[in-house]
Parts: structure tokens; sequence; C-alpha cells
């Protein structure tokens, strides 16, 4: 059998080793996005979750540019209440630490009585799909691809995606899965025409719910910029419908935009 994909190999019991599917092409040895959260992600939950408490939202702000080398990952509670648990993670390299996430968690309860409003959403998948990728990108103007020289347009964005495994031989919760989509966020709102120039700084995942299996939809739903400052959000979905929001603010780094139009197999891969 064919060894699954992953961003690190554990080599203790707080320590990881990124693998080449972690690397970013905002650096020669830098760690993409959906790794770092992936792993934050994965570290809080595997310590402080339950099964009785919804993941509601997850924060992770990223300090500075993760490089190869090992992550150490740490955390601790921060709040055990009776409705609302908050917990907190730090990933470190070299004694820094490059990026903090905090977590809070809902106790699942009753529905309220009444109604309430909910927005009407045209969520697009394509007809025709490659299981064997792990990513899909569509756009308003380019259709379904894997390709992102594609949707280098003004056009509207989304993906279509199947979370690489964080940790070598231990598959992803669905909640680490949602997250590691949920990254995808700033590439959706901020691909342009020239491609992406803006690196976003956090990531915040809110959850009504879990998706229900492995493959995860991200459609652009907001994108505002002024003074080399951008925020963007986009909605989670999965094949039953919405179930959760990204949202990322990012800063302007023109001097290493990527254009996607350089790269003749720019096949969707992280940031």
């Amino acid at each position: 059998m064919t060894a699954r994909a992953a961003h690190f190999v554990q080599t203790s019991a707080d320590t990881f080793l990124p693998t080449e599917n972690a690397r970013s092409r905002w650096g020669p040895d830098h760690l993409n996005g959906p790794a770092l959260v992936g792993l934050a992600a994965r570290t809080i939950e595997e310590r402080f979750g339950l099964d009785e408490f919804m993941p509601a939202r997850l924060t992770v702000d990223l300090f500075k540019a993760a490089r190869a080398v090992p992550t150490t990952a740490t955390a601790r509670l921060v709040r055990d209440g009776r409705r609302v648990r908050n917990s907190e993670c730090e990933l470190l390299q070299d004694g820094v630490v490059v990026a903090r996430a905090i977590l809070v968690q809902y106790r699942r309860s009753s529905v309220p009585r009444g109604e309430e409003w909910s927005p009407t959403m045209d969520l697009p998948m394509p007809v025709a799909v490659d299981d064997s990728s792990h990513l899909t990108m569509g756009s308003d103007d380019g259709g379904w691809s894997p390709n992102i020289a594609d949707h280098q347009n003004a056009s509207r964005k989304r993906f279509r995606n199947r979370a690489v495994d964080v940790v070598e031989g231990v598959a992803n919760s669905p909640l680490v899965n949602a997250v590691y989509a949920a990254e995808g966020t700033s590439l959706v709102t901020n691909l342009g025409t020239a491609g992406i120039g803006y690196i976003n700084g956090d990531l915040t995942v809110a959850l009504a719910r879990l998706p229900v299996d492995e493959w995860i939809y991200l459609q652009a739903d907001s994108h505002w910029t002024a003074d080399g400052i951008s925020t963007g959000s986009a909605t989670l979905y999965d094949r039953i419908g919405a179930f959760g929001t990204g949202v990322v603010t990012a800063v302007s780094n023109p001097a290493a935009q990527i254009d996607f139009t350089d790269d003749a197999a720019s096949v969707v891969e992280n940031l």
C-alpha cells in the first residue's frame, strides 16, 4: 500500500519534524499555513477535546515564518467551565513561538424554540471530480481545475479539499480537516489576476458543526483591502450544506508575490 502523505513526523511526545509536504511557496524552507494550523488544532483537540463539547471557534495567530526544523507543540487548559471550555496551544521552533492558537468549545445542547434567519447561498460542486487529487480549485470565470493559474482572475473562487494528514500514521479528525480547509480562505479571497500578493497572519475558524466526511468545500464570501491590508471570509460546506466560516487578515507582500502562471505545473497546493 502507498503510504499516506503527512506534514509532520512525530519524534517525541511534543516534537514534530516537518516533511516535504509541509513546505510553502513563500520561501525555500518556509512551512505552509495548513500544516501549522492543522498541528495546532490537532494538539489542542488531542489534549483537551471532549465529545460532549463542540469545537466552535479556533483562532491561530501566525507570528512569524515557520521553518523546516523540529517544531514543539505545547498546550494548556485556560478555563474548564460547565458550558464553555477554553484552551491554547503554542508552536515553538528553536525556543521561539511561531504560532499561537486558542480553541473555544461549547457544550452541545438542545436547539432553542423558534425560527432564525439564515442566508440562501449557492454552494457549487464540480460535476466530475478526480478523487486521486487532494485539491481542486474553482472560480466563476474558470470553472473547476487542479491548476491555480486557471483561476488568476477577478471572479469569486472556491476549493474542494481533502486534507493531508497532519502527523504521519495518524488520520485527521473532522476538526483538523475543517481547520486545514479553512486556511485556504486567504487564497480564495486574495488570489487575483497577478497571483497572490497578500500573506495572512492569522486564521479564525467558526463552526456550527463538524464536516460529515473528509471532502470539504470553501467558497469566498468577502474581500476588503486598503493600504496594503486585506480581510477575507469564506464559507465552509460539505455534501449536505454549509457548516462554518473562515476569516483571515493579511498584509501585502509584493516582493514575494506568487504568480502561478510562471509555473507550468501550477497544480493547487498549499501556500
